[in-house]
């Protein structure tokens, strides 16, 4: 619809085009630059359609539009629309933890949260009734160890099996030993030796890095993945760290990957 047209369903129709292009969501600024109305007559237009359960508002400025096979939970799945709000904030950012063991068949934990890795400044998380949007923040990344994968509405950035192994650990403190255990134990069997290998070269955190390595070896078994992680850091390792961090460094020291085992692991399988 032109600039200076008004009508009542002026955004319904915009909407049904956005639709048509594959896409579920849109952008206050958008809308802005397509209609020629006041803000305020945007805002009304946006209100009726919240109400009358069209679309649905995700943060300040972002919408989604609501397809009728998702009525019933209220809201579309956040892969569907990620990609879109990232790029309308500008920021880089994976789709990872839970979320991405989830995707790469790690789905004992399905979780409705969803984890996002981004980059400084931080994004405030997004919590209501039907959404929860965990972010946590990186300095940087290894591209290599992002892939894309599809959605219903695009394509969506999502770690890697072994990228989110490592950073299931280097977040342990906030999901908890126990879950990340249960979740590494269902993840390693898509981990390959060789992608292993390439991503902890460029993993900054030296510390996560052990932990896994104790981990495949001491917890699961694992002698294969955990001797290409030893081979890969041999000449790294330094003083000794606990397995959880946070806690107290009271425990059995592991000589070879320097843990100290300072926590009794109860995974939930």
């Amino acid at each position: 619809m032109e600039k200076g047209v008004q009508t009542y369903n002026y955004l319904e129709e915009y909407i049904d085009s956005v639709r048509s292009k594959g896409r579920y969501a849109f952008t206050l600024e958008e809308l802005k630059g397509k209609f020629d109305v006041t803000d305020k007559a945007i805002l009304q237009s946006l209100y009726r359609l919240k109400t009358k359960k069209k679309i649905v508002q995700i943060r300040k400025g972002f919408y989604t539009i609501l397809p009728a096979e998702y009525s019933n939970y209220g809201v579309i799945p956040a892969t569907m629309y990620l990609d879109d709000m990232m790029l309308s904030l500008n920021k880089k950012y994976y789709l990872g933890l839970i979320s991405a063991a989830a995707i790469h068949g790690a789905s004992h934990q399905q979780s409705m949260e969803t984890f996002v890795i981004t980059e400084k400044p931080a994004l405030r998380d997004i919590k209501n009734q039907k959404i929860k949007i965990n972010f946590f923040v990186k300095n940087e990344w290894n591209k290599e160890d992002i892939i894309q994968v599809k959605t219903d509405a695009g394509y969506v950035n999502v770690s890697s099996p072994e990228l989110t192994a490592l950073d299931l650990l280097y977040y342990v403190e906030k999901l908890g030993m126990n879950r990340v255990v249960t979740i590494l134990k269902e993840l390693i069997e898509v981990i390959k030796p060789s992608h292993l290998a390439k991503t902890i070269k460029n993993y900054p955190q030296i510390a996560t890095v052990l932990r896994l390595g104790y981990l495949l070896e001491c917890e699961f078994g694992n002698e294969k993945l955990s001797q290409v992680i030893y081979t890969t850091i041999a000449d790294k390792k330094g003083t000794n760290i606990p397995l959880m961090p946070g806690k107290n460094k009271e425990g059995t020291i592991n000589t070879k990957w320097r843990i100290i085992n300072n926590i009794n692991i109860e995974n939930d399988l």
